[in-house]
């Protein structure tokens, strides 16, 4: 066995292990089993194992190396509220082997990743590092290559770090090879998997999600190809009959609500409750049609209760103060299009100021106003938005 591997010695009580020992595939075969005898590689030199308690013996490197986890995680950058955030979530890594999670440590920054990023991780996804293993220099690898650079990885890491979890031939590599033959390359394809963390474990396609693809007539080339076509291969195909059902309620056939889906696809994300307040109040409020919105579809995006309805407030009280100049025809909907700054520039900053300083006062106490029973929500959300 020692003439075979040439990486271990055994020495009265204590084995020594060689960092390039790991990687053999007879070693993982016949020592990785054995947890008394494993130590995880280190990137420095040999690590000393004492077989009967499993503690370390021996300093590696000339450099001190820290005995428990806390010291560990400080050595890597994390503060002492880090730290109690980190444990807080997951208690376990107190007791863990802090050689095994300085590796860990280790191959989490050659992604990029730091300690604030580290906490987010942590903390939403607290077994996460519990599945880091040696496989993650295979997959960082293609995912390198996928992404072209390292920042892009991190970004998207930081946002879904279950990409260095997937398993790469049976989950990562089909799907981005599916989105290949549908015409999405690897550049459109980095910023999908960064806006849509969960492009991966959840694209499905079937005959269905294809029909409504081809109804779309959105072509190859165009801008929002890859988003109709991701946003369509990760939505439920029930998701889908709901939302378009949705758009019939007010007045739209099914043919023009998958148009209006071509050009802005976006919709597809936005609840069903949001589409019904909002088309609500363009009708209701604003007097205009539902169609308008497949023109100006921004009146859907926005937020009812500090946007559209602040806005149409101080367009009111514009016209009754007697005031120019006036929001309403065309400039309505420009300025509800408008940024909040650039709004209050346009048509209250522009008045003497005795009467910018009511406008404005009358438009902030405007955006405070809450929906109805907001307050006594309550919102228990721990982990990631999906």
């Amino acid at each position: 066995m020692i003439d075979k591997f040439n990486s271990i010695i055994r020495r009265g009580s204590f084995v020594l292990v060689h960092r390039q020992a790991i990687f053999n595939p007879l070693f993982s075969r016949t020592f990785l089993s054995n947890k008394r005898l494993f130590c995880a590689a280190l990137p420095v030199s040999d690590t000393v194992i004492d077989e009967n308690d499993g503690e370390r013996k021996e300093e590696v490197g000339g450099n001190y190396r820290p005995s428990n986890s806390r010291e560990v995680l400080m050595k890597w950058g994390c503060t002492k509220d880090d730290v109690s955030t980190i444990f807080r979530r997951l208690p376990s890594l107190r007791n863990s082997n802090p050689v095994g999670l300085n590796t860990k440590l280790d191959i989490l920054g050659e992604v990029g990743l730091d300690s604030s990023d580290l906490v987010r991780v942590v903390y939403c996804r607290p077994r996460f590092l519990s599945c880091c293993h040696l496989l993650f220099k295979e997959r960082l690898g293609y995912l390198v290559d996928l992404f072209g650079s390292r920042e892009l990885l991190r970004k998207a890491v930081v946002r879904n770090p279950s990409l260095l979890v997937y398993d790469m031939h049976s989950k990562t590599k089909p799907v981005i090879e599916l989105y290949e033959k549908m015409g999405i390359g690897k550049k459109d394809l980095v910023p999908m998997l960064i806006s849509y963390p969960t492009l991966i474990p959840r694209t499905v396609f079937n005959e269905e999600k294809l029909s409504y693809i081809r109804r779309t007539g959105v072509s190859k080339d165009a801008k929002m190809y890859k988003y109709v076509v991701c946003i369509i291969g990760i939505s439920r195909v029930e998701t889908i009959r709901e939302k378009i059902a949705n758009f019939e309620k007010f007045g739209f056939q099914e043919d023009e609500v998958l148009q209006l889906i071509r050009r802005s696809p976006l919709l597809l994300t936005l609840s069903v409750e949001k589409v019904q307040r909002n088309m609500t109040f363009v009708l209701g409020t604003l007097k205009l049609s539902a169609k308008v919105t497949a023109n100006y579809p921004f009146l859907l995006y926005a937020n009812l209760e500090t946007v559209l309805k602040p806005r149409v407030l101080m367009a009111d009280k514009i016209k009754d103060m007697g005031l120019e100049p006036q929001i309403k025809g065309p400039a309505l909907l420009r300025a509800l299009r408008m940024k909040d700054d650039r709004f209050a520039r346009a048509f209250i900053l522009c008045h003497p100021q005795d009467v910018a300083e009511e406008l404005m006062e009358c438009y902030t106490n405007a955006k405070r106003v809450k929906r109805l029973a907001e307050s006594s929500k309550k919102s228990r959300l721990r982990g990631f938005p999906f």
